[in-house]
């Protein structure tokens, strides 16, 4: 369970009067000193939550989540809650973006494949903590924002891709780190190929529509281990590329 014995909210439809759609460009794109307060106020609470690791906080703390948000929908920006975006999907929670990343224990010099682009929220962090990302969206319009978000706050880290994810990104393996914002009832064999010795894979498994659990997979040689986090709620992993949108 999580911190408090509560159901984490990951890219899941959060209970919300909006769908996200409005202005989406990255045009405001400068950094208030009220982003600036509202972010510290969130890395606070983040910390009651039991997230530990400096260098996850100050990587959040350096990405202004309101600039991954349409228009109507910024004034929530720093509240610890899932919330809407464009194509039906979700920017997930900052507690379960936390504990992801913190998860992840990522090192400059790791590269990193990332499976659901969404925002490209979590991609900014993962940019800020490693030497290589890729990040794979099934949807061409999150692709094209996230991509924008991302030049216009400078992170070159961070490759988009606009592809299936569930096939990960083999002409780009091995990777030291995956990270999956989407549920699958098992966790996808192509992903574990991919995966480098002595690599982590963190993503939700379980049912769509249920409660999963957050797992961390461990690779040493031709085994893994796989232990448990936190219990979730997360959209599922879809193959294919979107037609529409």
């Amino acid at each position: 369970m999580a911190a408090g014995g509560k159901t984490l909210v990951g890219a899941d439809n959060p209970e919300t009067g909006s769908n996200g759609t409005g202005d989406t460009s990255p045009a405001a794109a400068d950094v208030t000193e009220a982003d600036r307060e509202a972010t510290a106020a969130l890395i606070l609470k983040l910390r009651t939550q039991g997230i530990g690791s400096q260098k996850v906080l100050s990587a959040l703390e350096r990405v202004p989540r309101r600039l991954f948000l349409s228009a109507p929908l910024q004034r929530h920006a720093y509240e610890d809650s899932a919330l809407p975006i464009e194509c039906g999907q979700t920017i997930s929670q900052p507690t379960i973006v936390a504990m992801m990343t913190e998860a992840l224990d990522l090192s400059q010099g790791h590269r990193v494949l990332e499976i659901g682009t969404g925002s490209g929220y979590q991609a900014a962090i993962l940019g800020h903590l490693s030497s290589e990302v890729h990040t794979l969206e099934r949807y061409k319009t999150l692709a094209d924002l996230a991509r924008a978000r991302l030049a216009t706050l400078k992170i070159g880290t961070v490759h988009v891709h606009h592809c299936d994810g569930t096939e990960g990104l083999p002409e780009k393996a091995p990777f030291d780190r995956i990270i999956v914002t989407a549920a699958a009832p098992e966790i996808p064999p192509a992903l574990i190929d991919q995966l480098a010795d002595g690599g982590k894979l963190v993503m939700p498994v379980g049912p769509a529509g249920e409660v999963q659990s957050l797992v961390v997979v461990e690779k040493k040689g031709a085994t893994t281990s796989t232990r448990d986090l936190a219990q979730v709620r997360f959209v599922p992993l879809v193959e294919g590329v979107a037609t529409r949108l």
